[in-house]
């Protein structure tokens, strides 16, 4: 299948489950063993989640809008001793074919994981060091170590693919080249 084909399915599919109940109990969401005795005493997914702000997408939650709304208050590490760096760059990505450029806001991600997280690896620190592509992001390789596992889905195509060429000024093409920090 080509990947125009497999996103236009994965739209198809992502339209069919917004049309289904937002949270399906754990005895009927497919990944959860119904027959478990454990099941019962875990905490739905509409009990635990319809408290956030919602989304129209993967487990239907605006986890952005919910850290930036104080929703929730992660732990900042697995460690006492460790505090995150929050980082307000960006990064414009242009080797996108005919699809608008990729843009990619540090700040959200830096509010999560501590840099060490995504660098030297999935990420090398340094413009144009990283192949990315939509087939190893599908192979769950760079953003898609994250994305559509635990992240939002990768149907969710304007997320990422935001920045029209035809929008940005002559100064701002020549100053970001692929994967230049701006």
């Amino acid at each position: 299948m080509s990947l125009t084909g497999f996103l236009l399915a994965a739209v198809a599919q992502l339209s069919q489950e917004a049309a289904c109940e937002p949270w399906q109990p754990l005895a009927r969401d497919g990944l959860h063993d119904p027959e478990a005795a454990g099941v019962p005493m875990l905490q739905s997914p509409a009990e635990a989640l319809s408290v956030l702000p919602r989304d129209t997408a993967g487990n239907k939650v605006d986890w952005v809008r919910a850290l930036d709304t104080d929703a929730i208050d992660p732990r900042e590490s697995l460690d006492d001793d460790t505090a995150l760096e929050v980082l307000d760059t960006e990064i414009v990505m242009r080797d996108t074919s005919t699809l608008n450029w990729v843009l990619f806001p540090h700040r959200p991600h830096t509010q999560w994981l501590a840099c060490e997280n995504c660098h030297e690896s999935p990420f090398v620190a340094r413009a144009g060091a990283n192949p990315i592509n939509m087939g190893k992001i599908l192979d769950g390789e760079y953003c898609g170590v994250c994305h559509g596992a635990v992240a939002f889905p990768l149907t969710e195509c304007n997320r990422c693919h935001s920045v029209r060429p035809d929008s940005v000024s002559a100064r701002d093409v020549e100053t970001t080249d692929p994967g230049e920090t701006r």
